[in-house]
């Protein structure tokens, strides 16, 4: 069953969504400058190296350079934006409130807070038009280019490496949107949750937490990001 949440409630319940995701985080505002508690907790997260997408629409300046910092972190710009949705894989929370420390401190919000294990359906629909919006936003990427440290350790390109599948390690395909044999794909098709755990990275075949949704590890998908097709790309 969803509740009711005044501002304080928002506040309080967005900080312990961000603090509480261990997989997946979405956080949609067409405003975003971060208060400093906001800012610890996702810092820490991106130290934990869970899959955090932000989507907006007018960035503060100093807001953006500080979020180039976070390397789990993507943004991306959506033309038009007026939602307010804040969700990690547990809970969802739909708001009037920005993620804007001047909207928490002296607006007047409110706000719906969803949990899925009580409401499945109502969740499932907050986290699909989430998605969409995730889909049709333009990533933001950092421009600055690497050069390897080492050119012979550098990767080679992704059409002359085989992939792996992310449950039994098996050579396939490099293609992270298909990252499983066909006998593994028919074992979790009869799971189908994106975010099940798996064991190895689809691109190096090293143990890694890897899923459906995010099947490379931390250092393949930022090497890969730019020439393969990923889940949440």
């Amino acid at each position: 069953m969803a509740k009711f949440l005044d501002t304080n409630g928002v506040s309080h319940y967005l900080q312990q969504l961000i603090n509480g995701s261990e997989k997946q985080l979405i956080l949609i505002s067409p405003y975003l400058k971060t208060s400093q508690r906001i800012k610890q907790s996702l810092e820490d997260k991106n130290r934990m190296k869970i899959d955090i997408r932000i989507i907006y629409r007018d960035p503060d300046p100093a807001e953006e350079n500080w979020l180039k910092s976070l390397h789990s972190i993507r943004t991306s710009c959506c033309q038009n934006l007026h939602a307010k949705c804040y969700l990690n894989e547990k809970e969802a929370i739909i708001t009037s409130m920005n993620l804007y420390q001047f909207s928490q401190q002296n607006n007047h919000e409110m706000g719906i807070y969803v949990e899925k294990n009580n409401d499945a359906e109502l969740y499932a629909s907050i986290y699909d038009e989430a998605m969409r919006l995730v889909r049709i936003s333009d990533e933001i990427k950092v421009t600055v280019a690497q050069v390897p440290k080492n050119p012979d350790k550098a990767l080679k390109p992704a059409s002359t490496v085989p992939g792996h599948c992310i449950r039994c390690k098996t050579e396939i395909k490099l293609n992270p949107m298909v990252p499983y044999c066909g006998k593994c794909y028919a074992s979790w098709k009869k799971i189908n949750n994106d975010s099940y755990e798996e064991k190895y990275c689809h691109i190096c075949g090293k143990p890694n937490s890897s899923s459906k949704l995010k099947p490379g590890c931390y250092h393949c998908y930022n090497a890969n990001k730019d020439v393969l097709e990923f889940p949440l790309q």
